[in-house]
């Protein structure tokens, strides 16, 4: 049974003294090298039996899965499944969690993170980035509940638990100010600890581990399915991620031009900007005259469950929003040097 601290000397965790390993995989680039780093370590420790891996699908609003060239590539989703399975994770100890709420019919659907914007009123922002904890980390701790419940009765004291995220330094200041270890919940159920074991990884590092990797990378991050030319976008979180470049922002745009259209229409209904300096309708706009980066792949967004996100956002825009609207600031920066926005 764990007992012994949760931190070796040397500044890495001590799995060992964990009794539920949880990695969350993105299906980004950096979660595969995570992933693979973190399970040697399990697996020098002796306790990959202990390892649940864990991504928190956002539906709709993730990479999809496309054909290009009579290839089939995986959406995010299916990869993190192939990660998890690839190093050694059984099957039925990978869980996808998403966010759901009640249906018509009294069952569970899911609710889209773009659903939460249109019905709260604002998009998140640095300072408020709700997206995280609502899509992403409130699902995720929720799935542990009945794993923590079960072990709590067993061992008579709080359930200890190591997330292991794949954030890196080279991400932003924000990313690189991150303890690269951290107690980030502790109560009379669970103890939680963050690891980020390749933080201090390159991004140039990240590419070449990947050049021999047993997995592939995902579609999106090349100028079009299978080039692998790394000229695609830079990560791999939401399509339309408001924490993005301006570059990222613009080919995502132009390879999934219904689901932009369908995040303008929230901008123009609650009056508050997609970003501080950039309105989504501008960026649409940009993308179409300005020479923004050819998208190699368009994806179609014409299933049953995007239409199924079209009807959930409009009619949360039936109602009033939860929250007034941070209207949109008319200092908003240029595009390009020869593109305004419009205010």
């Amino acid at each position: 049974m764990p007992s012994r601290t949760p931190r070796r000397s040397s500044g890495t965790p001590d799995l060992t003294s964990y009794d539920l390993l949880a990695p969350q995989l993105s299906g980004g680039k950096d979660s595969a090298v995570t992933m693979a780093v973190f399970m040697q370590s399990a697996r020098d420790a002796g306790v990959e039996e202990r390892v649940f891996s864990y991504h928190s699908s956002l539906g709709v609003l993730e990479w999809p899965a496309v054909v290009f060239d009579g290839t089939r590539y995986p959406g995010v989703s299916e990869l993190a499944a192939l990660r998890s399975a690839a190093f050694g994770v059984p099957p039925e100890r990978h869980i996808e969690v998403t966010r759901t709420l009640p249906g018509p019919d009294g069952t569970r659907m899911p609710h889209s993170l773009l659903t939460e914007i249109a019905a709260y009123g604002r998009f998140p922002r640095m300072g408020s980035p709700y997206c995280r904890k609502a899509a992403k980390e409130s699902v995720v701790s929720s799935a542990w509940t009945p794993i923590v419940r079960r072990l709590g009765r067993e061992l008579g004291r709080p359930v200890r638990i190591l997330k292991v995220m794949g954030l890196r330094s080279d991400e932003g200041t924000e990313r690189r100010k991150r303890p690269a270890f951290r107690t980030v919940q502790a109560n009379s159920a669970r103890t939680v600890d963050e690891w980020l074991p390749i933080k201090d990884w390159p991004t140039d590092a990240v590419k070449e581990w990947h050049t021999g990797a047993p997995v592939p990378y995902s579609w999106t991050d090349d100028s079009a399915p299978g080039a692998g030319d790394w000229a695609g976008t830079s990560r791999c979180s939401c399509s339309l991620c408001v924490f993005a470049s301006k570059r990222d922002l613009l080919l995502s745009i132009r390879r999934r031009p219904r689901l932009a259209d369908l995040y303008a229409e929230v901008e123009q209904v609650r009056g508050d900007s997609f970003r501080p300096d950039w309105r989504i309708t501008d960026l649409i706009r940009h993308a179409g005259q300005c020479g923004a980066p050819d998208p190699g792949v368009i994806c179609p967004d014409d299933g049953p469950e995007f239409t199924t996100l079209v009807n959930q956002v409009r009619a949360a825009l039936q109602k009033e929003p939860r929250k007034e609207p941070q209207l949109a600031r008319e200092n908003r920066r240029a595009l390009c040097d020869g593109c305004t926005a419009h205010h």
